[in-house]
């Protein structure tokens, strides 16, 4: 059998013995080395999202007890299923953990010259390919996909997706420069070397408008919202039109794809290598 097999047979259980808990925590390794993954791109570039594996992880909920997760003594206090403790660790991952209060939950992913600035947040299920940048109070939440070589600005916000079962994770792609408080949410796939701007949201149900090639991006029934590759967006607004809008001088969030990436962008967003 499968580990696949296994893990949707354990999914619909409600008591758990032993065997059980192996095979869990069988599955919990393949996540953390990358073997397994929440969604994987086709060789179309389409993402397919692994249905399977959310089931894995949030079996790990149902079969997980609340446990004292600090140390005794300690000023702060932590309560979490004993199924997700912080992901374990050593020199030899070739990960820097700058000191401050990062963590990185069990069952991600974390590719090597990987650097996480004070504090981060890294969900289960989450997958960081080699040489990414997590800056300072940024978010990258359950099962996201982040390729390699990506900036994650600082307070920046890549959502996190577990239920429902086949929602489309988060995919950020090679190369993309994510800026300061920006917020990706919803399945919506970044495409690679794309820069979103400081401040730019992108959720399923957000319209993005393209300047150059006069197109308008939106999601479907059964497709995520994308954002093409090389892209720069940038916010923008646009005028309400009802008469009320009108009469009150209303406009709305729009981003707005303002140009895509050339010379003078690549040096301006160039990945310093020293700092990895």
């Amino acid at each position: 059998m499968t580990l696949q097999e296994k893990i949707e047979q354990l999914f619909t259980k409600s008591e758990f013995d032993a065997p059980d808990r192996e095979v869990f925590n069988d599955f919990k390794t393949e996540l953390r080395t990358g073997r397994v993954r929440a969604a994987e791109r086709d060789e179309n570039g389409t993402w397919q999202t692994n249905a399977w594996v959310k089931q894995g992880i949030l079996l790990g909920f149902k079969m997980g007890e609340m446990v004292t997760m600090s140390f005794s003594g300690e000023t702060f206090q932590f309560f979490d299923k004993n199924t997700y403790p912080l992901r374990p660790m050593n020199l030899d991952d070739k990960i820097r953990v700058v000191p401050g209060g990062t963590t990185i939950r069990d069952g991600s992913f974390v590719g090597e010259n990987v650097v996480l600035m004070p504090p981060s947040y890294v969900n289960v299920g989450a997958y960081i390919d080699e040489g990414t940048l997590i800056d300072s109070h940024a978010l990258v939440g359950s099962c996201a996909q982040i390729g390699k070589r990506v900036h994650i600005s600082a307070a920046a916000q890549i959502g996190g997706v577990l239920e429902p079962i086949n929602a489309n994770p988060i995919v950020i792609e090679d190369d993309c420069l994510i800026g300061g408080n920006t917020g990706v949410y919803e399945g919506v796939i970044v495409r690679e070397k794309c820069v979103l701007a400081s401040g730019v949201i992108l959720t399923r149900s957000t319209p993005v408008f393209d300047l150059v090639k006069g197109v308008i991006y939106k999601s479907g029934s059964d497709k995520p919202l994308e954002i093409p590759a090389g892209a720069v967006v940038v916010q923008g607004s646009r005028a309400v039109t009802s008469e009320q809008g009108k009469s009150w001088g209303l406009s709305i969030y729009a981003p707005i794809i303002v140009k895509y990436r050339d010379e003078k962008t690549d040096a301006s967003t160039k990945l310093e290598d020293y700092l990895r």
